[in-house]
Parts: structure tokens; sequence; C-alpha cells
């Protein structure tokens, strides 16, 4: 007996133009450019995953290095001194500090550089 592969084929095409849905013109309604398209995507999803860690280590450290001065010092005086005092902040923390807890901030910055 012959076995047709419609219905498999069909839910296999229909998943990769589910994951298209947003894209725009032919990758959107062709399979084989929607097939292109959502695996470039997926890459590229893979690949910013990693990314966004490292550029929101960038972002507090700005972020601490902008109260840090606000403070009379630098980001890498701040944090030797951190270092000297055994103060075990990591700077996700020390970046929301500096935003939304100024004054805590400050105490912590009179305190490593002491």
């Amino acid at each position: 007996m012959r076995i047709k592969r419609g219905v498999v084929a069909r839910a296999r095409h229909n998943k990769v133009l589910k994951a298209a849905k947003g894209m725009q013109h032919n990758r959107r309604r062709s399979f084989r450019l929607a097939k292109q398209g959502v695996t470039r995507a997926l890459q590229y999803a893979y690949r910013d995953r990693r990314n966004k860690k490292r550029d929101l280590r960038s972002l507090w450290i700005t972020r601490i290095n902008a109260a840090a001065r606000l403070n009379g010092t630098t980001y890498a005086k701040l944090i030797n001194g951190m270092k000297a005092k055994n103060i075990e902040l990591d700077r996700k923390i020390l970046a929301e500090l500096a935003v939304n807890e100024p004054d805590t901030f400050t105490e912590i910055v009179k305190q490593a550089t002491k």
C-alpha cells in the first residue's frame, strides 16, 4: 500500500510558516523563503542571548561610573576600594543602587574610599 505524506509535510510547512509570521513579503508566504528566514532568525536569537549579557554588563558599568563620578571618584577606584574592603556587591546591584537609591550608593562609595 502506498503511503502519502501530505499531512506530515503540511504540518511541517505550517510550523515554519507560523514561526515566520512577523516577516515581510514572500518570507511570510513562501515556505522556501520562510524556512531561510526562520533559520537565520534562530541564529540571531542564539547569538544575541549571549550578547545581551555583554551589553547589560557594559550598561551597568556605565551607570556605576557616572554615579561614582558624581561622588568624586571613578569606577576603577570604586571597584578597587570595594575589593580592598571586602564589599561584595555585583555590578547589577550597584547599578540599581546608583539609579534608584543614590543615598545608599553614596554610603557605599564612602565606605570603599576611606
